[in-house]
């Protein structure tokens, strides 16, 4: 993937860095459904801010 595609994929919400977990599953080329059951396997690895769920609005805002 080159630099400008993944730079294309990060986004800025509630004053954060994220790539959502379609865009990382691609990135590691494995089906995003993978890439939840992984983490949610694994909780315990990875800081309480690792991860959150957008709401209706903030999916809305990025999609336009």
């Amino acid at each position: 993937m080159q630099i400008t595609t993944l730079q294309s994929k990060i986004h800025d919400i509630r004053d954060q860095k994220i790539i959502l977990d379609f865009d990382l599953a691609m990135l590691y080329e494995v089906e995003t459904r993978v890439l939840n059951q992984s983490v949610k396997r694994n909780i315990k690895r990875f800081p309480t801010d690792f991860m959150f769920q957008l709401t209706q609005e903030e999916w809305i805002s990025m999609s336009s």
